[in-house]
């Protein structure tokens, strides 16, 4: 009964009216991976390796179709931040925060919490995943961090997100991949994350008042 009323709670999280956003072309000084084989994301500053964590991409896989609830693959950007001031384990709903704060693995419920980094796409196989609401957010299920687990949004840890959201610029590119992460000596190489020729997002930075808003996954 809870996963059902879940679901219907992740097809209609989005349907609100979205704010037209003017994000930065993307860099290389600090860029992200994420491996959905090793459910890692690894955050790249300068050509190293500044830290890896665990993360949970979607339990119904890959992909971006519209309603899929599926994690979409692929070059994006870092579009929109959102709780900066917010405390570890606060509760969002609808991109805000409802002032309740939840401890890890509180049984029962399953929102997005502590931070919000919501990722734009720059291809045209993940040019949804803004109006899908796709995030890198905290969860309360960290018990399911590792694993796919999500409804489409990369879950990691209170304490791991906060610290990725305090070092990742608007604009920052963000490499969702299915293979395994890739080895430190290839960092300096752009080549290897498909940013040698970022995308410009024009194209996607489309006014949502003219583009219907779609449902997309809750976490």
């Amino acid at each position: 009964m809870f996963r059902s009323s879940a679901l219907a709670v992740a097809l209609i999280l989005c349907a609100l009216p979205l704010r037209a956003v003017t994000v930065p072309a993307p860099t290389l000084s600090t860029r992200v991976v994420i491996s959905v084989r090793d459910q890692k994301l690894m955050l790249i500053e300068n050509g190293t390796i500044a830290a890896t964590y665990p993360v949970s991409t979607s339990k119904y896989g890959l992909g971006d179709g519209w309603g899929s609830l599926t994690t979409p693959l692929g070059l994006l950007q870092v579009a929109q931040k959102i709780g900066d001031h917010a405390p570890f384990g606060a509760v969002f709903h609808n991109r805000r925060w409802t002032g309740e704060i939840l401890q890890p693995n509180t049984p029962g419920r399953d929102p997005v919490m502590t931070r919000i980094i919501w990722l734009r796409g720059l291809q045209v196989s993940n040019a949804h995943a803004f109006k899908r609401c796709i995030y890198i957010h905290g969860t309360n299920e960290e018990k399911t961090i590792g694993r796919p687990a999500s409804y489409g949004c990369i879950r990691m840890r209170s304490n791991d997100v906060t610290a990725l959201y305090n070092q990742l610029p608007i604009g920052t590119p963000v490499e969702i991949v299915q293979d395994r992460l890739p080895k430190a000596s290839k960092m300096a190489d752009p080549e290897v994350y498909g940013f040698d020729a970022p995308a410009s997002a024009s194209a996607l930075r489309k006014d949502s008042s003219q583009t219907k808003v779609a449902s997309g996954p809750r976490a």
